[in-house]
């Protein structure tokens, strides 16, 4: 989770929402991704899609069953999809995301019964340090909005 946390860190010092993840397999990361939604101009630049982009090139494969993925804040409805698509079998999260989160905050599309696939979840690892860079980035963000009005 370390690792994931200073991938957020480089989302955040391009402006971006602080969110990392990394994709371990045999105790060695083989991917990592962060937020580069607004740097990209792309919906699609999540740090959990980039990981698993980067991972699948990594193992030569779409499936990613043998591999572990860490990331800052819990996935939106998307990256839950994504990481059921591709298989991850186990997720460890940071901090819980109380207004997009789809790993048991609004929905907990990790883990349908109807779906082939389910995902071990595990989280509040660096807990406080995932959700206190999330909180001081928008901190900062209001108070630059306010500043401009």
């Amino acid at each position: 989770m370390k690792e994931a946390l200073r991938q957020a860190k480089k989302a955040e010092k391009l402006g971006e929402v602080p969110i990392g993840c990394v994709i371990v397999k045999d105790g060695k990361i083989i991917a990592r991704g962060y937020n580069r939604r607004n740097t990209d101009k792309n919906t699609l630049a999540h740090a959990e899609l980039q990981a698993i982009r980067k991972a699948s090139k990594a193992v030569g494969d779409w499936r990613l069953e043998e591999c572990t993925m860490y990331i800052t804040l819990e996935p939106c409805q998307m990256c839950a999809g994504a990481i059921v698509q591709a298989r991850i079998p186990r997720v460890v999260i940071g901090c819980r995301n109380p207004k997009a989160g789809c790993a048991g905050s609004i929905l907990n599309l990790l883990n349908v019964p109807a779906f082939n696939h389910q995902v071990e979840l595990t989280e509040g690892i660096l807990q406080e340090e995932c959700s206190t860079l999330l909180k001081e980035f928008f901190r900062k963000l209001r108070k630059i909005k306010v500043q401009k009005v």
